[in-house]
């Protein structure tokens, strides 16, 4: 024969055959179809010269379709069949011939596994004339059936193992062999052998001893396989063998224990043919089923094995065994003895190692012998013998010529998807990737490839590797090195790292193991190598958090496309992870700080990840100095992470209660009964995973109740059962993980140049301004961190020059070397000169150059090309065309542009609404939609970074504030609350851009106390110093330091101004300076309290009195501090002389020596210092019984910051000086805590407090409380608050009522004083308090915001904000009029939320220069919550009562006209309690709907009148209303009543409206609910108004307009019923708190 033919048939006449084959169907699917049809087909390549000479037809059922599975895409016809187990399809023979009889093919190959070995298979085919490419039935069952396979052994005098079919013979002798005559198994003889049931097994076993085997014997390939070792387990084993093999003869085998398993692969053709090619070793199995396969065999004597061939070939021949088989042994090495196990009637999966060491091709010698070729004629086999490849001759198959020797070794390693940290538990699901690398010595076929995937009714190998070498230990470091570099990522788990491991074992590699070696691994818990557990536990984190974190923002993207607006929580960026490993807990806190950065925290350790996304949906991940090519697969109960050719497993929290199934699969029985008792590691169910039976085990002790029921199928994480614990407190917790994160030894991926440390810091700030923001409390130390290194590098004069550096060395070459030669000349030049000052970085220069070369280039490509290459440099010099200062100034002022341009799009409206116009805004572009919410969502980490930026350029580049201005401007336009600190720092700036510096007001101070003290510097000019304390400017942040000036004078200056400047309101009649031993000044002081008002009698006495003194100081007397504590009826007093003591010490320890001596002043002044006659004249005024002086000390602590620390510190003091304080007369002692280029601190402990601290007065100079007028506030209870800002005192105030009633009036006065700080400007601008009123009113609302944490902040209502204003200001009134509405109506929302419903201000407004300054006040109230009211008022002095009065000061007269100016604030009437109640359910009190109707009716006029130029107004009559009410017999009436009467929960009207439509007048009947009245629900007599209501209206023939505000009807208990119960609440001063 030539060595090739044309065709099959062709082939088949030339080479002795008897039958044509050119189509095939395989009977199988997986890796078994793949094999057959690469094998053949590189066959038919060979001997056709196409690999389609043979066509191949395979069945499909629709797991494998949805699968993908390899071999369908591989087959030329396919064939659907019904899917499930197996016995539907693979197994069914009926189908299998049906199928081969539809598509006419001429042979059925089986391979392994499912029909392969079932007789009834090719029985049918034959008599359909159909080929089968295996034994005949014959043959198959008589070798292929495990226990007639024993019986013709034991016949031919083969060893075999102790069994239940011991001695069981057929008559037999060689000469039958030699006349080709085939043996069968009788009937009888075979019953013998089979154990029927389990008690004849356990009676079997124990003649033959334990340990021993059940196996069915048509099971295979691990199935219908298992080892008992007593005989209580006997019959829950004997039950798993049958429900595995269904249907099979089962018998009992001895265990052989120390064995290796071999094989000897025979071949053999119709004609009586049959030859050994070689062996194989199989000993590495599990659940004896095999893993690692090799060959030729080593262990086994060569005279041995030579014996084993020959018994193999013996058996094929006794029974006219036709095709591929195989015969395995046990072999004992120690005894060098073998026995028979069994004869597999069919092609092995390991089949290839055979292939790889005879150098034959199996599948394709089955195909020449169906087709009935002799094994003389087949090309393989005489090459095999040394034989001329296409020869005819015959061959001595016992005794040839070339004896046939193995070439090299081979190692065989199936993949399966099998977990072999839980016992080679197998699993199903899709393969995301299949990575193998062939070689020359190593190769592998799978039956899956990427996006394709294993069913739950397939087998569990899905691959086979093969490693060949020259000799043993060659193949196995191929083989290693081969599944090293294997990549498998999918649903499952698969063997790949433990086959590393087994095989660089010294067991493996010093060839010593047996069958039981791996088992017993396996239970010892011997797993492969694992990652380092910390970076498993990074890596797991962070695939988790990535999952969620994406997830999210991929979930709410697609609710913005659909037009629904989701929780903007939704896109937090931080994640809790829990992993769970061997009993540990790890929490790791996981945040994504940049579109490819990671920030983890665990027990106050920290580390940053760099994590890019790879396109197969794996992290590539950067740490350590490492980069880590990772993976995650979420299952129900854990994660597994793989990492580089790693994996880790890591637990969830599970609940012991619930019982799952591991994998996908069916569910065979419950071992135990419903409810029944279940001990923790026994099983309690069976289930059938791959055709494979796995028992389930519970995990603790209790009772196990069915949740599904025998036969259902099963997905992996299906709860099958649930466990009633016997003792919860039992179940084993995980231990929290308390270490840190290791710390990283590897070297820093980021560079540490300047430019490099600018590009991380301003990479950071971009991303904290998209949002990318870590939690606290790292966020707002690592944003300090990275806006100093920001700062830092920006302003640095290298910057530009390493840049430029970096770029040019990027060009090198690219553009001409003139070019390059003048560009570093220049930066050489710049380099040597960059200290100096006047140095400016030559961007010009650089420009100049290029733009020069260019010129010179008369061809446009190579322009564009010269550009192109020197685009970077272009761009680079562009961004420092203004130098340094303009580089810095531009990037900060994008830096604040980015943070403006997403939060102006959440300005206007609510939340949703801002959404909805942001997605009309951006359609088709949702992604940068969700990037605007998502940096939204971080507001508050934002406005930190946005005024820490504004700080930074207030300390470091003032003059770039103006620079900014406009952009920074633009920030106070921001008028939501989340910006409020952004816009409250950037209001304060832009004020402190054009107010005079801390330093200049200083200097200012300085300058006039110099000025003051004569050219000897002992004495003082009065007139000077007038100017520092008649001055309307706030100097109390800048006197306190000239307390500690190195000029005396100075200091007793400072003291006097202090003391003068604070008692302006008082009359100060003696002042003297004295020193303490030490030398430190003191200063003394007597003053007078006003009766009741400045003009008063008496006080004008004391002013005239005073005059007469030296250095006169005149004031204009008013309330004083203390008139909160007296009753409002003993306001007028007779004068009372009081003294007080003033000093300055640098720390607490250096004044509490001096205590004694300090106090000792007030019995001196006593004693007449002062003069006897003014003293004398007033003291008999005071009361005897109360202490009436006060001492002040002001301490140099500006390094403590915490309140509490200073304020314990001065109680404790005050309680341990009590009585000498006491005894002196001291009523309070202030301390004065002077701060660090701000307002001192002020802490006030009273007598009337036990010298405990007046929390009224924090941070509040007592003296200067009159201008807080805190005495109007008496009328309720006040509580001093914590607060942020020392310029703002807020107070919780509850209204004073009779004992045992309960209070309901609870509201937040917030007040301020502002001042001026230019003390050379005698009035403060219009703008500056325009800007500073707002900066306060922000404040304030800041302040209310924090102090809603109050737990009774929830029930305040009406809370009232008062501002101060001290500076005259030239203005109109009116022009504050109109800045305060657009103020308000831009914090409208705002002040509304924080129930802000009455405003105050005070001005003192000139009209020109000359004039005298007018104090007016403006009350601004918005009760209702929509109809705001501003009514403006003089202070003017009632000639009767002497006292101040309001006037009104514009046309119409407010409702304050007339009342006095100490008036105190009203508690809330029964109206503003039901407002109250109706705003806290969203809504409005039903009798403000009318004035509601008037607003917009008067809006409707306004607009009417504006379009038609007309100048009609409102009628004054716009509206008119009168209330429907029922009457005694239920009919309707109309009444005039007061708001609030209404007895039911319904109210209706009947309005006119007179609109520009309408002048005339319309009528409507208008029925609303009330909200207030048994919170809005309705009964019998509601339904009776609105009906009759109704009525009317439809009689009329007029609109009815219904308001529905309810809460549905009214079901309840009577109200006589309810008077019978009494509730028990848990606080029965608090019920809320139930």
């Amino acid at each position: 024969m030539s060595t090739s033919v044309a065709s099959p048939a062709e082939f088949v006449n030339k080479s002795g055959g008897n039958y044509v084959i050119d189509k095939v169907l395989i009977a199988n699917n997986g890796i078994a179809a793949v094999k057959c049809m690469r094998s053949i087909r590189r066959w038919s390549y060979e001997i056709f010269r196409t690999e389609k000479a043979i066509k191949f037809v395979v069945m499909v059922t629709p797991e494998d379709l949805k699968a993908n599975a390899e071999y369908i895409r591989m087959a030329d016809q396919y064939v659907p069949v019904p899917g499930g187990t197996n016995n539907n399809n693979y197994a069914n023979v009926e189908l299998i011939l049906d199928i081969a009889k539809r598509v006419q093919v001429q042979a059925v190959w089986a391979g392994w596994g499912h029909a392969s070995e079932n007789p009834k298979l090719p029985e049918l085919l034959h008599k359909n004339n159909i080929a089968f490419i295996g034994p005949p039935e014959h043959a198959m069952w008589a070798l292929g059936d495990k226990i007639a396979s024993s019986i013709v052994a034991q016949s031919a005098g083969v060893p075999t193992l102790p069994w239940s079919g011991d001695g069981l013979t057929i008559e037999w002798s060689p000469e039958d062999m030699k006349k080709n005559k085939s043996i069968t198994v009788p009937e009888m003889l075979y019953k013998k052998g089979c154990v029927l049931d389990a008690d004849i097994g356990v009676q079997q076993a124990q003649r033959i001893g334990f340990p021993v085997m059940i196996k069915a014997s048509e099971g295979g390939g691990g199935k219908g396989i298992r080892m008992v070792e007593n005989a209580d387990d006997f019959h829950s084993l004997f039950k798993q063998v049958q429900n595995e093999v269904p249907g099979s003869p089962i018998f009992v085998m001895k265990l052989a224990k120390s064995a290796r398993h071999l094989e000897v692969q025979l071949i053999a053709d119709k004609y009586g043919n049959a030859i050994s090619l070689f062996g194989r070793d199989c000993s590495i199995q599990r659940r004896h089923q095999k893993i690692i396969e090799e060959a030729p065999t080593t262990i086994a004597k060569p005279e041995v094995f030579r014996e084993m061939e020959k018994a193999a070939v013996t058996l094929a021949k006794m029974v006219g065994y036709v095709s591929a088989g195989t015969v395995e042994y046990l072999y004992n090495d120690e005894e060098g003895k073998f026995y028979f196990l069994e004869l597999n009637p069919r092609l092995q999966v390991e089949h290839p190692c055979t292939e790889m060491v005879a150098g034959v091709n199996l599948p394709s010698l089955q195909l020449q012998i169906a087709m009935g070729i002799p094994l003389n004629r087949i090309k393989d086999i005489r090459t095999f013998y040394g034989e001329s490849p296409f020869g005819h001759s015959q061959i001595d198959f016992e005794n040839p010529t070339n004896p046939p020797v193995p070439k090299g070794a081979v190692i065989a390693a199936r993949i399966t998807s099998e977990n072999p940290d839980e016992g080679f538990k197998p699993s199903s699901g899709t393969v995301q990737e299949l990575n193998f690398r062939s070689n020359k010595n190593v190769w592998g076929y799978f039956s899956v490839s990427a996006s394709g995937g294993l069913h739950e009714f397939a087998d569990s190998q899905f691959g086979h590797c093969f490693s060949f070498g020259e000799d043993r230990e060659e193949a196995r470091e191929s083989m290693v090195v081969a599944l090293k570099e294997l990549s498998i990522r999918g649903d499952f788990r698969t063997t790949v790292e433990y086959l590393i491991k087994l095989l660089e074992t010294d067991n493996f590699q010093d060839n010593e193991f047996d069958t039981g070696w791996l088992d017993k691994l396996i239970a010892e818990k011997q797993t492969a190598e694992k990652p380092d557990t910390m970076l498993g536990v990074i890596v797991g984190s962070l695939h988790v958090a990535d999952t969620s974190i994406h997830n999210n923002f991929s979930e709410y993207q697609t609710s913005l496309e659909r037009g629904q607006v989701l929780s903007s929580n939704t896109l937090d960026n931080t994640r809790e992870v829990e992993l769970i490993q061997e009993g540990v807990k790890y929490v790791t806190k996981v945040t994504r700080q940049g579109p490819n950065a990671y920030f983890l925290s665990t027990n106050d350790s920290c580390i940053d990840i760099e994590v890019h996304h790879l396109t197969d949906g794996g992290l590539l991940i950067s740490y350590d100095g490492s980069c880590h090519t990772t993976y995650m697969k979420e299952q129900v109960d854990s994660y597994r992470i793989t990492i580089g050719n790693q994996t880790c497993v890591f637990e969830k929290e599970n609940d012991p209660t619930i019982l799952r199934s591991p994998s996908a699969g069916k569910l065979i029985q419950f071992t135990v009964d419903d409810g029944g008792h279940c001990f923790a590691g026994q099983p309690y169910a069976e289930i059938e995973v791959m055709k494979m039976v796995m028992s389930l085990r519970a995990n603790e002790d209790g009772c196990v109740h069915y949740v599904k029921r025998g036969g259902a199928v099963l997905d992996q994480g299906s709860i099958v059962a649930k466990l009633e614990l016997d003792d919860p407190s039992r179940v084993q917790r995980a231990q929290m993980y308390t270490g840190q994160f290791p710390a990283p030894q590897g070297p820093s991926v980021h560079g540490s140049k300047l430019h490099q440390v600018f590009q991380k810091a301003k990479e950071a700030l971009d991303n904290i301004m998209n949002g990318y923001c870590l939690p606290e409390p790292y966020f707002e130390e690592k944003c300090e961190e990275y806006v100093q290194m920001f700062m830092k590098s920006v302003r640095n004069p290298a910057l530009p020059l390493l840049e430029m550096q970096e770029m040019v060395s990027s060009i090198v070459g690219r553009v001409p070397s003139d070019v390059e030669k003048h560009i570093k000349k220049l930066l050489n030049q710049y380099n040597s000169n960059i200290t100096s000052v006047l140095c400016q970085f030559p961007s010009q220069q650089i420009a100049n150059v290029i733009d020069k070369h260019a010129a010179t280039l008369a061809k446009k490509a190579d322009r564009d090309a010269f550009f192109l290459h020197t685009q970077g440099i272009i761009q680079l010099v562009q961004r420092y065309r203004n130098g340094i200062r303009g580089h810095m100034k531009s990037v900060i002022h994008d830096l604040l542009l980015q943070y403006l341009t997403i939060e102006k799009v959440f300005q206007q409206g609510p939340y949703d609404k801002c959404i909805t116009a942001l997605i009309d805004q951006q359609k088709g572009d949702m992604m940068t939609a969700v990037q605007y919410v998502f940096s939204h969502y971080h507001v508050k980490e934002k406005n930190m970074l946005v005024v820490m930026l504004i700080d930074q350029l207030c300390k470091k580049e003032p003059g770039l504030i103006d620079e900014l201005s406009q952009v920074i401007g633009e920030l106070t336009s921001l008028n939501k609350q989340d910006n409020s600190k952004v816009s409250l720092r950037a209001r304060q700036v832009l004020i402190a851009a054009h107010q005079p510096s801390y330093e200049v007001r200083h200097n200012q101070v300085e300058s006039i106390f110099l000025n003051a003290i004569d050219m000897y510097g002992h004495q003082f000019c009065p007139d000077s110093l007038k100017k520092v304390i008649m001055s309307e400017t706030a100097v109390f942040d800048v006197l306190p330091s000239f307390f500690y000036h190195s000029n005396e004078v100075i200091r007793r200056a400072a003291l006097e101004v202090y003391v003068r400047r604070a008692y302006i309101a008082y009359e100060v009649n003696g002042l003297q300076h004295a020193s303490l031993t030490s030398g430190c000044c003191v200063l003394q002081f007597q003053f007078m309290l006003p009766s009741s008002h400045p003009n008063s009698i008496n006080s004008l006495k004391i002013k005239r009195l005073a005059k007469s003194r030296p250095n006169p100081m005149t004031r204009v007397a008013s309330l004083s501090e203390d008139i909160v504590d007296l009753d409002v009826n003993d306001v007028k007093l007779p004068p009372c002389q009081r003294m007080g003591v003033m000093c300055a010490f640098e720390t607490m320890q250096e004044f509490e020596p001096k205590f004694q001596e300090v106090i000792a002043m007030f019995m001196a002044m006593k004693q007449g210092r002062f003069g006897e006659d003014l003293y004398d004249s007033h003291i008999e005024n005071c009361p005897s019984d109360e202490p009436i002086h006060i001492l002040n000390i002001a301490l140099n602590v500006v390094g403590e910051k915490d309140d509490k620390i200073l304020s314990d510190k001065f109680y404790k003091f005050c309680q341990e000086k009590a009585d000498i304080l006491i005894s002196n007369d001291v009523r309070r002692i202030t301390f004065i805590c002077l701060q660090k280029r701000e307002f001192p601190k002020f802490f006030t402990y009273r007598a009337r407090l036990d010298f405990g601290e007046d929390p009224i007065y924090r941070h509040l100079e007592p003296a200067l409380a009159f201008q807080l007028e805190i005495n109007r506030m008496r009328n309720f209870d006040l509580v001093a608050m914590d607060k942020a800002s020392h310029r703002m005192h807020l107070y919780l105030g509850s209204a004073k009522v009779e004992e045992g009633r309960e209070v309901t009036d609870y509201r937040f006065f917030v007040r301020a004083i502002i001042r001026h700080s230019d003390m050379v400007t005698k009035e403060a601008s219009f703008e500056y308090l325009k800007n500073e009123g707002e900066r306060m009113l922000l404040e304030a609302l800041d302040e209310l915001e924090l102090a809603f944490s109050h737990p009774n902040s929830k029930r305040t209502d009406c809370n009232h904000i008062f501002l101060n204003f001290v500076p005259s200001v030239i203005m109109d009134p009116m022009k504050i009029e109109e800045s305060m509405r657009s103020m308000v109506l831009r914090y409208g929302s705002r002040l509304w939320k924080l129930r802000v419903l009455q405003a105050e201000l005070r001005f003192n407004v000139k009209k020109n220069s000359n004039s005298t300054p007018i104090a007016m006040r403006f009350f601004i109230t918005n009760e209702s919550g929509y109809n705001l009211d501003i009514s403006s008022y003089r202070e003017v002095t009632d000639m009767a009562s002497s006292m101040i009065k309001f006037v009104s000061a514009g046309p119409r007269q407010g409702p304050l006209h007339g009342r006095m100016l100490n008036m105190s604030y009203m508690t809330k009437d029964h109206l503003q309690l039901k407002r109250y109640n109706a705003s806290k359910f969203n809504t409005t009190y039903v009798y403000d709907y009318p004035d509601m109707f008037k607003k917009n009716l008067v809006s409707m006029w306004n607009k009417h009148s504006k379009l038609s130029g007309s100048k009609e107004e409102a009628p004054e009559d716009v509206i008119t209303c009168s209330e429907l009410v029922l009457d005694a017999n239920g009919q309707i009436i109309t009444m005039n009543r007061m708001h609030g009467e209404n007895t039911i929960g319904m109210v209706a009207w009947k309005m006119t409206f007179k609109t520009p439509e309408y002048p005339d007048g319309r009528d409507v009947v208008c029925i609303a609910n009330d909200i207030t009245h048994q919170i809005g629900s309705f009964g019998p007599q509601e339904d009776n108004l609105f009906e009759r209501a109704s009525e009317l209206a439809r009689a009329q023939g007029i609109p009815r307009i219904y308001l529905s505000a309810n809460s549905g009807a009214r079901i309840g208990l009577a109200e006589e019923v309810k008077q019978l119960f009494k509730v028990s609440w848990d606080d029965p001063s608090a019920p809320e708190k139930v």
